[in-house]
């Protein structure tokens, strides 16, 4: 279950919460869930009880218990905890972990994607400068990956820095990689340092984390550990690195939605510092055997790599193999 899942499910238990008239008040749009912060627990928490709580003249505590009732027992959902002054905390099936893993699996590269915007038509002026038509051609591809239709012209001759499927250098990927990963108010840090080849570049560590799962699986493959899709799979600790695999989807529904690029980058980055923490224990140590933890935690790995490769496509960037 992804956060844009558990989203829609705690804004369906709402939806029931006024249809049985538990609670008296607007339906939102939408419903955040986010990483528990301190003094949570659980998987994921939502404030939707505090923002309910005046609308439908009740207690933030009575509205979290109304709406607990009503998420408690959905597919996915292990558990829910009231805390604090009424923050609901829910914990995820143990199978979350595998079903997430599967979906990226399945869906590969497209793994994000969704028709939240189709049947929306969007155009726009990309401009001369080439910033703005770097951006123009980035937002066309996450605008589209959403399903919304773009209008063409101005991105079609968006051609001064190649996209992902021709040649590349790495002076190119640096160039794109400056100017869409600064906010669009922020002035972008261009320059050789974009090209070195340390952990101080973010560009170099998001791909390398890519080539890291790449290698894990080329690895993985000699020591007679494959993952197999159908394969029960043990639940892996790896909190850090299954929320950043989990939050892609609604990264960028959020990117495409705000027109912000930069959010996709920091993402990616976020991505790759959890994975380059976490791969050190995917492969067998000394005389230890392959077992299924080795296989959960391949499995994991190769879904991030998955992300990064996929998120650095949208953003016209090559992901290679080997670094």
């Amino acid at each position: 279950m992804t956060p844009a899942d558990l989203s829609r499910t705690v804004l369906h238990a709402v939806r029931r919460a006024v249809a049985d008239g538990a609670l008296d008040a607007p339906v939102p749009e939408s419903v955040s869930v986010e990483r528990p912060r301190p003094g949570g627990c659980g998987d994921y928490a939502t404030n939707v009880a505090l923002r309910l709580a005046g609308p439908a003249h009740q207690p933030p505590r009575a509205v979290a218990e109304a709406l607990r009732d009503r998420i408690a027992g959905q597919p996915g959902i292990a558990s829910i905890e009231i805390t604090g002054p009424g923050f609901l905390n829910i914990t995820l099936h143990s199978r979350a972990q595998q079903e997430l893993v599967d979906r990226v699996r399945q869906q590969g590269a497209a793994y994000g994607h969704s028709g939240q915007l189709a049947g929306v038509a969007v155009r726009f002026e990309a401009g001369e400068e080439l910033r703005a038509r770097v951006w123009a051609d980035v937002l066309g591809r996450l605008l589209r990956s959403q399903g919304a239709e773009t209008g063409h012209g101005e991105v079609e001759r968006l051609h001064v820095v190649p996209a992902p499927d021709q040649t590349q250098d790495p002076a190119a990927d640096a160039t794109r990689w400056a100017l869409l990963s600064a906010a669009a108010h922020d002035r972008p840090r261009t320059g050789p340092h974009l090209l070195v080849q340390h952990e101080s570049n973010p560009l170099f560590t998001v791909r390398y984390a890519h080539a890291r799962s790449r290698a894990l699986s080329r690895n993985a493959g000699r020591l007679g550990i494959i993952t197999e899709p159908a394969a029960e799979q043990a639940t892996v600790d790896a909190p850090a690195l299954t929320g950043a695999i989990g939050d892609h989807p609604a990264v960028l529904a959020s990117a495409a939605r705000l027109r912000a690029p930069d959010r996709l980058a920091r993402h990616l980055e976020a991505t790759a510092d959890a994975l380059l923490s976490f791969q050190h224990t995917v492969l067998p140590l000394g005389d230890e055997k392959p077992s299924a933890a080795h296989r959960s935690r391949l499995a994991l790995a190769e879904a991030a790599g998955t992300v990064l490769a996929g998120g650095l496509s949208l953003l016209g960037i090559s992901a290679p193999d080997y670094l």
